[in-house]
């Protein structure tokens, strides 16, 4: 185990370099195998776990830019300015103009697995962290606060009066399959209306709004044409 002040100079560099380690990555780079010793050399730098990936990724206080909701993704790990799974959640809800679903939140935090959203979810319901409703056959979740709650019901019924229509869950099935494709040309990626083309000729059903949809969760961009000869 490296001592603390060589402790904090490595581990400073690996994240200014690298930005986010998971604990084997700090098990090899503080020549330890105890997650304690891992901890305590951590605690001093004001670190920060994922909400993503069972909190099991680690960067530093400083380096997340969050965007307006206070979450920053990097390489398909997620962290948030709240902390956990459980107090992003709270947060998001409690500021959202019309509540949220699970479908939404799903989509929106990224999360690989749903089942840690739904149990999250679940606990903070039955702990009254949040309040559940059932609003045209959709579970939204709300704020607890009655003012707020209110507010947010109405606005989602004018969603719904509006024809607003939740983005569907893609399957990870699916999702790998859009990857293929989008990357089989080798570095150049192919357009999602491409995708999902030949996608659907090999009868998996996904609409292009989808394909952009994974496009940008995984941070693809396809090549712009620019008139150049190929």
């Amino acid at each position: 185990m490296l001592p603390p002040k060589e402790s904090r100079k490595v581990l400073v560099k690996m994240f200014r370099n690298k930005y986010i380690a998971n604990l084997d990555e700090l098990f090899d780079i503080l020549d330890t195998h105890s997650r304690m010793s891992v901890f305590r050399r951590l605690k001093p730098l004001d670190y920060l776990s994922s909400f993503t990936d069972a909190g099991c990724y680690y960067t530093l206080q400083d380096i997340p830019k969050f965007d307006t909701l206070g979450l920053w993704f990097y390489q398909g790990v997620g962290f948030s300015r709240a902390g956990t799974l459980k107090s992003t959640l709270i947060d998001i809800v409690h500021l959202s103009e019309a509540g949220k679903t699970p479908t939404e939140l799903l989509n929106l935090l990224r999360l690989k697995v749903a089942n840690s959203l739904y149990n999250s979810l679940h606990g903070l319901f039955k702990g009254k962290k949040l309040k559940r409703h059932r609003l045209h056959g959709l579970a939204l979740y709300t704020s607890i606060d009655s003012d707020i709650a209110g507010k947010q019901i109405a606005a989602r019924r004018e969603k719904i009066k509006s024809g607003f229509k939740l983005p569907a869950v893609v399957s990870m099935e699916v999702t790998i399959g859009v990857l293929v494709e989008a990357l089989r040309a080798g570095k150049i990626l192919v357009p999602p209306s491409t995708v999902c083309a030949r996608l659907n000729a090999q009868g998996v059903r996904i609409s292009v709004d989808q394909v952009e949809q994974i496009f940008s969760q995984y941070g693809l961009e396809a090549e712009k044409k620019t008139g150049a000869p190929p």
